[in-house]
Order: C-alpha cells, then structure tokens, then sequence
C-alpha cells in the first residue's frame, strides 16, 4: 500500500496505533467534571503543533484527532490531517532527502516502528512527518482521543463539547484546527490515481521528479487556477488548463497572465471525463469531453492537479462561530487567531483559503497555543 491511500480495509501501518487510543476515551458523565484546560479539535500540523506549545506550558491539552471511519476517509478527514495523503514532502524545513530509516525507530513509539521499513530513504512522506508531530505532542503530555467532535456549546464558560461517542467535555479553551479538504472531480479514475500523478497542491507537488519536463493537466478556471498553472509552468513542458467554459472566471489580470503564459494553453469547453495511466506508472494522460457537443479527445500528461476549490471543515461549527462566505473561521483581531467567540481560537487551513501549506498551518498552531495560554493567565484559570 502507497503512502495516504487510506481504505479502512487496507489502513494497516499507516494508522496502526491510531485506532488504539493514546488513553480511552473519559467518561465524562460518571464523576464530577473538571474543564480542561485547552481542548484541540483536529490532527494536522495546527493541531499538533498547538498540542506542542501547550504541553510543554503545563496545559495538559486534550487532542481530538479525530475517528477512523469510512465517512472521515470519503471526506478526507482521517487522523493525522489532510498532509497524511500525500507521499513526498520536500518543502517541511528540517526534512532534506536522505534515509530517515534509524531515526524513526528512535524517535517513534515502538508500535510505529514499522514506518522504518516502508520509508522510501528519500526524505519525510506525509504520513511519516504527521506521525512525527504526533509523537512529539504526546511526549510532552498531550492526551489525544480518537474521535470527532460534532457539536459545541460556546454560549457559557466552561465550553461544552460533545464527541460522535457522547460524551461530553468541557474547556476553558478550545483551538479548533479542522482544516480544509480539496474539492476533487468524483471519478473514480480520480480516487485510483491520486498521489500516483493527481493532486491539489501545485506549491505542495509541483517540483517532484513525477512531473518535471512533462505535460500538465490543470482543472479549474478561477485564480486559484491560474496561479496553479502559472506555477507548474517553471517545471512542466506544457500546462493544459481545463475549463468548463469559453472565458475564465479568474480576474482580469489572472486571465490575462494565463492566456500570455507560452506554455500555458486553455482548454476551452472541456471537462475531464477520465484520468488516464497505468499501475506501474501512474497518471500518462486525462480524455476531455466537449462541454458544447458529445466529442472526446486524450491528451497525454504526466499529472493532473485539480483546482476547483477547498471545503473548510466547519459544519459542525454552523451558527457558534463567525465565518467567512466560504465558510472558513475569520480571525477577529488583526494578526491573532482570535474567533468571535473569547476563549476560541483557530488555526490552520480552516481559517486559511490563501497559503494552505503544511508550515504556515504549524506556525499558527504555535500562536493559537500562545494565544490561548495568555488569554488563560489573564482569565486566572
């Protein structure tokens, strides 16, 4: 099995140690409840990283990473955050390529050791780097329960949380650290080749060998579109950018930069109808389908990057919190990661639809982690 091709069936290593709680879950409703003092909901690089801070201040923070269920896979919610889906990760600071193989046997608890073995020796994939941090947050105390938060009460202090379980927890702070999921296109040819040749994150996978010198597919016709295939231009031999309709819904000064790009060409009233490749190889070409009439063609490439948009993960979070019209938590003072609600906190790409990167993810889970801990001493608690 590749790295992030999670099945609940095939899950094996890669979660192995996730399933089994770092501690089972308290039951809240047989003895008095003591608030925790920071709750954190959510498992990605925010998340730990927010962990991190806040152990090492003495917060006992309490990590809700997340269930392992078929709906958190189809929705691309697992535990260990969306970075558990990828394989490379070269942009991380602090990670080169190299052999990373003794490392995780000394830094990793035993029942994750197996990740020496399937480590490629070419540097930290995602779930390996996810798993660092994991590690990290718990060697310093954080408690972590495998379970999904599914509704909040910020209306009164302590706030009250309830897991899809039950049960109920209550905290002085809470950092929500939920992220954001890639909108994808539904096909099954898709599922089959992602992290095989297609992607989400030009930034993120752009520079892989896979795709250097070879022709690229982008999905999408708004800014974040163009920006993608603008980008994949420094290091594909051509980008073919893929778009429902006759103009772009990019700004005029997107579009214009797409359509002067010489290794950019629009794809004009097309749809991709398949993602094309082989087992051994992975993505070799996508087959478009005319948007105006019943005409299809191939076009060979050596990877698709879908550009359609991010989906925060805030629904549960519908009505406590102000959000932004894409539904992403807005940070209510200037550079703090302050919510609507004193006390609440966000980080990560759920409050984020601009950088989305594993490192501005971590650097706001440590200030989420700072806020929370001054807001806590100036509350005495």
């Amino acid at each position: 099995m590749r790295f992030g091709e999670f099945t609940l069936a095939a899950a094996g290593p890669i979660i192995s140690g996730i399933a089994q709680l770092e501690r089972p879950p308290p039951n809240y409703t047989e003895a008095p409840q003591v608030p925790e003092h920071v709750v954190i909901v959510g498992s990605g690089p925010a998340g730990w990283t927010a962990a991190i801070y806040a152990a090492r201040a003495n917060l006992s923070p309490v990590v809700f990473e997340g269930a392992v269920t078929e709906e958190n896979r189809q929705n691309g919610t697992m535990p260990l955050g969306q970075l558990a889906l990828t394989t490379e990760v070269e942009n991380f600071p602090g990670f080169p390529a190299g052999d990373l193989s003794a490392y995780f046997k000394t830094s990793l608890a035993e029942e994750h050791h197996y990740l020496a073995d399937m480590h490629k020796k070419e540097g930290v994939s995602g779930p390996e780097l996810m798993h660092l941090m994991r590690q990290q947050a718990t060697n310093f105390g954080t408690k972590v329960i495998t379970d999904d938060i599914v509704e909040v009460d910020f209306s009164s202090r302590p706030f009250k949380l309830t897991s899809s379980q039950g049960e109920t927890v209550e905290a002085h702070a809470v950092i929500i650290a939920t992220g954001a999921k890639a909108n994808y296109l539904g096909l099954d040819s898709e599922e089959m080749y992602k992290n095989r040749g297609v992607s989400a994150c030009a930034v993120c996978d752009g520079a892989l060998p896979r795709f250097r010198n070879k022709p690229l597919i982008v999905v999408g016709g708004g800014d974040s579109a163009v920006e993608e295939a603008d980008y994949l231009s420094k290091y594909a031999s051509m980008v073919h950018l893929i778009h429902r309709r006759d103009t772009l819904r990019a700004s005029k000064i997107m579009a214009d930069r797409a359509e002067k790009n010489p290794k950019i060409t629009i794809e004009w009233n097309s749809e991709v109808e398949e993602v094309l490749g082989t087992e051994n190889d992975g993505v070799n070409g996508v087959r478009l389908k005319s948007t105006v009439d019943d005409s299809t063609r191939e076009l060979e490439a050596g990877g698709m990057f879908v550009a359609i948009g991010h989906t925060p993960n805030t629904r549960f979070l519908e009505g406590k919190l102000e959000m932004t019209d894409k539904n992403y938590l807005k940070w209510t003072v200037p550079f703090r990661t302050n919510t609507s609600v004193e006390g609440v906190f966000a980080a990560g790409d759920v409050s984020d639809d601009y950088y989305r990167q594993a490192i501005t993810a971590a650097g706001t889970g440590c200030m989420a982690a700072l806020d929370a801990e001054r807001w806590l001493a100036k509350e005495g608690l």
